[in-house]
């Protein structure tokens, strides 16, 4: 879509005055340079949820689904343990993703608190993301090379 773009914009510049198109040329040239390189990040939480009441529907919802905090993401306790798991993968080309974790599909953690964060790096990652539900100082992340 962007090609496109820039083609009719070509298209309309041959047209006129080559000074225009000189003038214009830094213009374009920072349109192109702004478009960032997206890389996967396969991200893998574990909730503890242990000491929580009436545990269902365990799950995230962030600034990174299709539908941005609307959407759940829901989890799995394969092992009854208590703690569940999810794992996303997701090309971006943004620094860092906001999130909650959920209970019951629509009660968030951490009310009247700030959203947890994973900072990315400019590269694709293997993120390892342990907590416990509404426990805001346990934050265990683990990235691989």
């Amino acid at each position: 879509m962007q090609m496109n773009v820039l083609l009719d914009i070509n298209i309309n510049l041959s047209k006129s005055n080559p000074m225009k198109l000189i003038k214009l040329l830094p213009i374009l040239l920072i349109m192109i340079s702004c478009v960032q390189e997206t890389h996967l990040k396969t991200i893998t939480f574990k909730v503890d949820m242990n000491d929580i009441e009436n545990v269902s529907e365990v799950g995230i919802r962030g600034s990174f689904t299709s539908n941005p905090w609307k959407k759940t993401i829901f989890f799995s306790d394969e092992d009854s343990d208590g703690i569940y798991e999810g794992t996303l993968s997701l090309k971006t080309a943004h620094s860092r993703v906001e999130f909650k974790f959920v209970n019951q599909n629509d009660q968030f953690e951490l009310q009247d608190q700030n959203n947890r964060s994973i900072e990315f790096e400019s590269k694709p990652e293997i993120i390892l993301y342990e907590d416990v539900f509404n426990n805001e100082k346990k934050t265990n992340i683990t990235k691989e090379d």
